[in-house]
């Protein structure tokens, strides 16, 4: 059910936070509904109001995340003042989401020039950035720590889960399976990562630099290439290349499959999905990830 904006008012209120009735709403988020609201003092905030329960322990860990990123990374991410298992709420960023989208017309909108000369390598500064934060800190603060093998082995045991559960074409199938077992495409290093990486989650100035990334919920130490996977399937492969070699030019490690490696993350997408749609078992999610599977 969808809260009204006396609620969201009344919930506020609960945490400290007196709003205004000026909010807006982006549906975009599959945990939480986002929305845009002013304090009495005209202050911009952004509240997440969780869509289901039980994420109590997922926003106890993204606020660890978040204080982690912040100590590293020189864009801002956000500083949540309000953190309960029932809202998330923190004073608003400075830019916008390089893309917006409407969830019930699936309108995409760009909030910035997607040809801006200052995106790339600003992206490319931010993830050397935030891949170089010692893994010691990452496992100091509780935080998901998985080694090269490791990966490949979730995301094995996750394929049989999805396709005992909701079921997958046998093409799909076979493509993730030839990926899992092609060596040369696995990095024998891992990094801490954002792991949902893409136009939507980072936030831009209107030249186009990158000013903040957003959303952080599935960071940890894992395959540096899902977070180039995301900037593949918005922006394309020539671009994905661009990334790659400003990324290395500004001193983060890579290996010569990088790339190759970023697409099949990218086509891996449904997999995921699938995933997250078994853990929730919400009938919307199932649906969706079973059309993406090929089974719907």
């Amino acid at each position: 059910m969808k809260l009204e904006i006396k609620d969201i008012q009344d919930l506020a209120r609960e945490h400290g936070l007196l709003l205004s009735e000026e909010m807006e709403f982006n549906e975009m988020g599959i945990d939480f509904r986002v929305g845009f609201a002013k304090d009495l003092d005209g202050r911009p905030w952004l509240l997440r109001i969780p869509r289901r329960e039980g994420l109590g322990e997922q926003i106890d860990e993204e606020k660890r995340i978040l204080k982690l990123a912040g100590q590293h990374l020189s864009v801002q991410v956000p500083d949540w003042k309000i953190a309960t298992p029932n809202l998330v709420a923190y004073p608003l960023l400075d830019g916008k989401p390089a893309l917006t989208f409407d969830a019930d017309t699936y309108e995409v909108t760009w909030n910035m020039d997607q040809n801006s000369p200052h995106y790339i390598p600003s992206l490319a500064k931010a993830l050397v950035e935030l891949h170089g934060i010692p893994q010691e800190e990452v496992r100091a603060n509780g935080l998901k720590v998985l080694s090269p093998q490791a990966v490949r082995t979730e995301i094995a045991d996750r394929l049989q889960l999805v396709k005992s559960e909701l079921g997958i074409s046998e093409a799909l199938e076979q493509r993730y399976l030839k990926w899992l077992d092609q060596d040369a495409l696995w990095p024998d290093f891992t990094r801490f990562i954002h792991g949902d990486l893409y136009a939507g989650h980072v936030l831009t100035s209107p030249t186009g630099a990158v000013s903040g990334i957003i959303d952080w919920s599935t960071a940890q130490v894992a395959d540096i290439a899902l977070d180039f996977s995301g900037h593949a399937t918005v922006f394309g492969e020539e671009s994905l290349k661009a990334l790659v070699t400003e990324y290395q030019k500004q001193g983060g490690e890579v290996w010569d499959k990088l790339f190759e490696q970023s697409l099949e993350r990218a086509a891996a997408a449904p997999l995921a999905y699938g995933f997250f749609a078994v853990e929730t078992q919400d009938e919307k999610h199932i649906l969706g990830a079973k059309a993406q599977l090929g089974v719907g």
